[in-house]
């Protein structure tokens, strides 16, 4: 177990997010609940100016990694943290809990465990986020009102989530017991949790799922997590620990103003949402389609989209994706292979991406975790102070 001492002042919190637009989730998050945020992208450099900081929330690239790496990365990240004085560790997945049964929740979650969690305690596991319709009840996972493994979810390209079972999700890809604690106890407040907790700890439970059915769960799981070394879950829970150490000083945001000059659009994530969401952009707006196949095959996509670019930015926003639907993902990834097809991908919009913003491109927003890890360090893009949403996000 890590024996770091804590610095005077230091951010109360550091989270460990398993990809970008995860780690923006829990940013928008707690900045919503009046804490100071900085996001790095990659573990920061000691030298990284992060004075004046409740929470520090550091965006790896390592959900669909190989486990060791993903391993690796995140120890560096929670050591990190703990070197700048952090008193709370919290790892950060999504809330359909995206991983498969040979991690890469479970074997991060022991390594973060086994170094900085005391014998005897135990780490909690939540995934449920309410607002975004993502609860755990009797430890089954729903998105909306479907259960996990009947959801969009089932088509993942990387991740396909078949089980709805959190604590048997988890059990597959750890040697730790993994228990549960149901609605009944959370509704019962946050001694009855604490006591649950201990309970559990005392039987050798390594984790703990816990139900969520609402934001008066997250806010009893805050208070009763407060002194907790390690937490796990989705982007709801750190709204109830934020709530339980009270706001500190809400942050000046009256500043912050949103840039202008030509947007665009950078899709790769192929959810069922954000396919929905090109079909609604393309009816007035100019779309480009990047097929890795045609990549594969010897095209160079990048200049015709470039080019595309050229021709229709300057009128007004423009989308540029490799999203489509489930079964033409299938056939590029039998054609390619699962990996290099996702690769090609990322390769081909982070470059693109890099090319809009030589041309002048100032508003760019990127959609899917990986697509937004691939541009965020093709730009050269470090830390970011993180200001209030402007709407709820729909990833978690």
């Amino acid at each position: 177990m890590s024996d770091i001492p804590t610095k005077a002042n230091a951010p109360w919190l550091g989270v460990i997010a398993d990809d970008f637009t995860g780690a923006s989730d829990v940013a928008g998050t707690l900045a919503s609940a009046g804490m100071r945020v900085v996001q790095t992208f990659g573990t920061p450099d000691p030298s990284t100016n992060l004075d004046d900081v409740d929470c520090i929330v550091i965006s790896l690239k390592t959900r669909s990694v190989p486990a060791a790496e993903a391993v690796e990365q995140s120890l560096a990240a929670a050591r990190a943290l703990k070197s700048l004085g952090v008193q709370q560790l919290y790892f950060k997945y999504c809330s359909t809990f995206d991983s498969t049964p040979e991690g890469n929740i479970g074997p991060v979650a022991d390594a973060l465990h086994e170094e900085f969690v005391p014998a005897g305690l135990v780490t909690v596991v939540a995934p449920g986020t309410p607002a975004l319709r993502r609860t755990v009840y009797n430890g089954v996972l729903f998105a909306g009102t479907h259960l996990l493994e009947e959801s969009s979810m089932r088509h993942h390209p990387l991740t396909p989530m078949t089980d709805s079972n959190v604590p048997r999700l988890l059990q597959a890809q750890t040697s730790n017991p993994v228990g549960h604690i149901g609605h009944g106890a959370i509704e019962a407040g946050a001694s009855a949790v604490g006591a649950e907790l201990e309970t559990l700890g005392s039987q050798g439970s390594g984790y703990v799922v816990v139900d969520t059915l609402s934001d008066h769960h997250l806010a009893v799981l805050g208070t009763a997590l407060l002194d907790h070394p390690l937490v796990t879950g989705g982007s709801g829970l750190v709204g109830g620990l934020a709530a339980a150490r009270g706001h500190r000083v809400t942050p000046d945001l009256g500043n912050a103003s949103r840039p202008t000059g030509p947007a665009a659009v950078v899709a790769g994530s192929c959810s069922e949402m954000t396919n929905a969401q090109i079909q609604v952009f393309r009816q007035v707006h100019p779309c480009f389609q990047v097929d890795p196949v045609a990549i594969a095959e010897g095209r160079d996509v990048v200049a015709e989209a470039l080019m595309f670019a050229r021709e229709n930015l300057p009128s007004g926003p423009i989308l540029i994706h490799s999203t489509t639907s489930p079964a033409e993902v299938l056939s590029a990834q039998r054609h390619l292979g699962k990996a290099r097809a996702a690769e090609i991908a990322e390769d081909a919009l982070s470059a693109i991406a890099e090319g809009l913003v030589g041309m002048g491109c100032r508003q760019l927003i990127v959609a899917g975790g990986e697509t937004s890890g691939a541009v965020v360090r093709r730009l050269g893009i470090t830390t970011a102070r993180v200001g209030k949403e402007s709407h709820p996000a729909c990833h978690g």
